[in-house]
């Protein structure tokens, strides 16, 4: 894993070199620093630097009398693109109040109720709501490419492959291109057969995910276009990918806020396809507001918390669009509340969950208006059926899908395809409260 060597300067100013000598031996800094800090992430020494310098795979530092000099193993990198063995000194923009708590009990607390924010910094520059327009300077020279490939390859783990599940849908309709979603490390197991022609989309909150960095070599040593979408600048797939976005939502500490991805590959042929991105556009516009808006919920939810922490399951229940969130949801609940907890596709209920299903199994089951209601619909009554009591998530006011519910938590009302980023809110706020109380 590459890890970044941290260097200040004497006085808080430019450090005595702003970029590595490549010498015989290897690369070295002319004059020394009073010290050099070596971690693993920026955000533990920001206090005390903002310049860094990234190692790359096959580098060696060596620090002798306050001098810092940069061997190299091999000049070949791993994709099999020749290094010059030059490390140029990052300066940072992270702040230190960014990774601070502030008021908030927990960092998680505080990320969760940054995301009204997270989403506007995400848009900020990238959309023109008046003039209805995506800008994206990371991939406007390779836009033709993109529209001309084969197909769209979404790659990641954990968060980032769910947020890959939630956006497939969306690509589809709007770009009429064929797009697979890849789980990374399955991925390079499977040895998937990549085109000159197609295009990867490789998404890694910290961009550092070592599953996800090999599949980015294995897809570029075989000609695909390679695009990056991270929250980090300088990190090793905003490095290596040749086009790509940093979405920049803030310096995660405990928990990877929802990211919407935004790349605008409309194939331009699709008049009803375009005028679908225009509407999608608009609500974009008002959802951090809305996102402020299931916040105010975190009261109720902590009280539905009290009646589940001392649960030993959860099932999450949904689908379409709102699957990812059940993933995402599900596995927030294992992560951080040691719960078991499993997200299902309502579709599948009758191909075995349904066996699990009885008065003391708790079941959220997501019920926002959409394409699929009627099937979701069906899905709760085939539960209520079997004497469960689920948790309902629906639109403020539908009281035909709150009807047979144990408890309601009803959320603002968008386009389908932007559900899923109110949706999955509660169920942060869910598993933070559990955890909580079971004193983890």
């Amino acid at each position: 894993i590459p890890r970044p060597v941290l260097l200040p300067s004497r006085h808080g100013g430019q450090p005595d070199a702003c970029r590595s000598r490549e010498l015989h031996h290897g690369a070295a800094l002319a004059g020394a620093a009073d010290r050099i800090l070596l971690a693993s992430d920026a955000s533990a020494i920001i206090e005390h630097t903002n310049q860094v310098i990234y190692l790359e795979d096959d580098d060696v530092a060596c620090i002798h009398e306050g001098r810092l000099s940069i061997h190299r193993l091999s000049r070949v990198m791993n994709d099999g693109s020749s290094d010059s063995g030059i490390r140029e000194v990052h300066t940072l923009r992270l702040q230190l109040q960014q990774i601070m708590k502030g008021n908030f009990a927990y960092f998680m607390l505080k990320e969760i109720y940054e995301q009204p924010e997270s989403v506007m910094n995400t848009m900020r520059g990238r959309l023109r709501f008046d003039s209805q327009e995506v800008i994206l300077g990371g991939l406007k020279s390779h836009m033709t490419e993109i529209k001309r490939c084969r197909r769209l390859m979404l790659i990641a783990c954990g968060t980032s492959y769910h947020s890959a599940v939630a956006t497939r849908q969306l690509l589809e309709e709007l770009t009429e291109l064929p797009v697979v979603v890849e789980l990374a490390s399955d991925f390079l197991d499977r040895q998937t057969p990549v085109f000159r022609d197609d295009v990867g989309f490789f998404i890694s909150q910290s961009g550092e995910t070592a599953d996800t960095i090999l599949a980015l070599r294995y897809c570029k040593a075989r000609g695909a276009l390679i695009v990056g979408i991270t929250n980090t600048v300088g990190s090793s797939i905003s490095r290596r990918a040749t086009a790509g976005c940093t979405l920049t939502p803030g310096q995660r500490s405990e928990w990877p806020p929802p990211r919407p991805t935004l790349p605008d590959c409309r194939s331009g042929h699709d008049i009803g396809s375009a005028a679908a991105a225009c509407h999608h556009q608009g609500s974009l516009e008002v959802l951090p507001e809305q996102i402020k808006d299931v916040l105010t919920l975190d009261s109720q939810i902590q009280e539905l918390a009290k009646d589940l922490h001392q649960k030993r399951s959860l099932l999450v229940m949904g689908r379409g669009y709102n699957f990812a969130t059940c993933l995402e949801g599900a596995l927030k609940i294992k992560e951080l509340t040691y719960m078991h907890s499993e997200g299902i596709m309502a579709g599948e209920l009758k191909h075995g969950p349904l066996a699990l299903i009885d008065e003391h199994m708790p079941v959220v089951m997501i019920l926002t208006r959409d394409r699929v209601f009627p099937k979701c619909m069906n899905a709760m009554h085939e539960v209520t059926a079997r004497g469960g009591q689920p948790i309902v998530m629906c639109h403020r006011g539908d009281t035909e899908a709150a009807a047979g519910s144990k408890s309601c938590i009803e959320v603002p009302k968008t386009v389908d395809c932007m559900q899923v980023l109110l949706n999955i809110i509660p169920l942060q706020l869910l598993s933070y409260h559990i955890a909580v109380l079971r004193g983890y």
